[in-house]
């Protein structure tokens, strides 16, 4: 018998006899003792088979939804009426303009959906070139967009305190060169002379 395994017999005959010694003069044992628990009377709890989904969802929330989704015939009813009851007609629209830029239809009111495109298009080709040119650097100097052959003839003056960003094509038509050119005067003093944008398309 190896020393480890008699060190371990003997240590469980002292746990034995301290627990047998405990419970005979003490009262008290380690080893688990059964519990006595009060009978349940089964009668005070009512019965699954009576209840039903019914009666237990009459204490819920009830939102109110559909029961069941509209067929195409009810909305088409709903949008376009009976014939032999109430009949909605397709009223024609008469406020269809043609625009003078581009010669596609639209309502009065309502900017040129081809026009408003074709802008869209120019605004993010003008953002993916200042993100090239500029890229993480932050912006502490004014902008300037030129196209082809609008960096001639520019004075010194000119480029003082800008960053310039250049487009490899020529400047739309309908792209006015001033769109940011200030109509007024910034002094407070009320003079005559005014600064009105030139060369607007």
């Amino acid at each position: 018998m190896s020393l480890t395994r008699l060190f371990n017999h003997a240590k469980y005959l002292l746990n034995y006899l301290e627990n047998n010694l405990s419970s005979i003069f003490i009262g008290q044992s380690r080893h688990p003792q059964l519990a006595y628990l009060p009978l349940i009377d089964i009668n005070r709890f009512p019965t699954t088979n009576d209840t039903s989904i019914i009666d237990t969802l009459k204490d819920a929330f009830l939102f109110a939804v559909p029961k069941s989704r509209r067929t195409v015939q009810k909305r088409r009813k709903r949008k376009f009426g009976v014939p032999e009851y109430h009949w909605k007609m397709l009223v024609p629209k008469t406020n269809i303009l043609v625009c003078n830029t581009c010669g596609h239809y639209h309502e009065a009111g309502v900017i040129c959906g081809n026009c408003y495109k074709t802008i869209r298009q120019e605004t993010e080709a003008i953002q993916k070139a200042i993100e090239a040119e500029l890229k993480l650097e932050p912006i502490t100097k004014e902008v300037v967009v030129l196209y082809d052959n609008e960096i001639e003839g520019k004075s010194s003056e000119f480029w003082q305190g800008k960053r310039i960003v250049e487009m490899k094509k020529e400047r739309p038509s309908w792209f006015s060169k001033n769109l940011l050119q200030k109509s007024t005067d910034d002094s407070t003093e009320s003079t005559t002379d005014k600064i009105k944008p030139s060369d607007l398309a």
